[in-house]
């Protein structure tokens, strides 16, 4: 019996490919193509056969078997879907549901917005393994490293730069670059003054540096955070020091980007290295990092 593959590990031996084929001229990955010829390839008997929108309503994406007693399968996206970034990523996550899922779910997936947010493996676990392939496809960690060190504190706009790079949206290249950081930094992704969710690096959330969004009421954003104040942001550039007792207890920068088109607003917090005297709130530490939603990246700038 053939031993099944993680998310990584299929991700990790596609970049192997990607990497031997294309050399430096490998990104964005051209992850349509990818999901045909790798499926023929590799299964000629059960291959993707079609990659095409058409009308989901309530649905992102789907993975579907083929019909009329044919043998293979289809990877469809939402025709709504306007921003390249997006389709990339659903196209990346049907194909992860194509490799890992589909002997298991015969009938086929359908993946609606909320399961295109699930980075949780505990919340539901084959829509978390879709996701982390599709990430790990599309944003290999050791390409992204080359680009936006683990020391380093970008802005807004060199994390941009990877997404021009890899195709992607900013929100999910700031959530990949969150992935390896060893700075203490938080997104936060908010609506209407309140916060939608967050997710903090690997340092801040060990120092008690969070917002739990999970099962917990809305979370109003600070009145003196720039998020809140958009005036004193277009005078800033989009960037200010923020005191103690704002977002945090401890001072931070924060990165503001308004994305009117999608309707909410990213900040990126940056605080200072954690010192002795800060530790992490054990009894109020979420069980798992909170959903992290790809669904709202809006186009490959926001």
């Amino acid at each position: 019996m053939t031993k099944e593959l993680s998310p990584e590990r299929w991700a990790t031996d596609l970049t192997l490919i990607l990497n031997a084929t294309y050399k430096a001229d490998r990104f964005p990955v051209k992850v349509k193509q990818l999901a045909l010829d790798f499926s023929q390839h590799k299964f000629p008997g059960d291959p993707i056969t079609d990659v095409l929108d058409g009308s989901l309503r309530g649905f992102e994406g789907a993975l579907h078997p083929a019909q009329n007693g044919k043998k293979g399968w289809g990877i469809i996206y939402n025709n709504a879907i306007s921003s390249s970034g997006r389709i990339n990523f659903t196209i990346a996550h049907e194909f992860g549901h194509y490799l890992l899922h589909r002997l298991k779910y015969p009938g086929g997936i359908q993946c609606t917005e909320e399961d295109m947010a699930i980075w949780d493996s505990n919340y539901n676990q084959i829509e978390s393994q879709a996701n982390s392939f599709a990430a790990n496809l599309l944003m290999p960690l050791d390409d992204f490293r080359k680009q936006i060190g683990p020391r380093i504190k970008p802005d807004l706009r060199m994390i941009g730069i990877c997404s021009d790079r890899y195709q992607t949206s900013l929100t999910a290249s700031i959530l990949r670059w969150l992935h390896y950081t060893e700075r203490r930094s938080i997104l936060v992704v908010s609506r209407d003054e309140f916060i939608l969710w967050s997710r903090s690096s690997g340092p801040a959330f060990k120092t008690g540096a969070f917002f739990k969004t999970v099962d917990m009421p809305p979370i109003q954003i600070p009145d003196k955070s720039l998020a809140a104040q958009r005036k004193v942001a277009e005078k800033n550039n989009g960037v200010l020091e923020i005191d103690a007792g704002v977002w945090l207890k401890e001072p931070c920068e924060e990165m503001v980007l308004f994305a009117d088109r999608y309707n909410f607003t990213i900040s990126l917090l940056h605080l200072d290295e954690a010192t002795s005297g800060f530790e992490s709130n054990k009894e109020n530490e979420p069980d798992a990092y909170d959903k992290i939603a790809y669904r709202t990246l809006g186009s490959s700038s926001v």
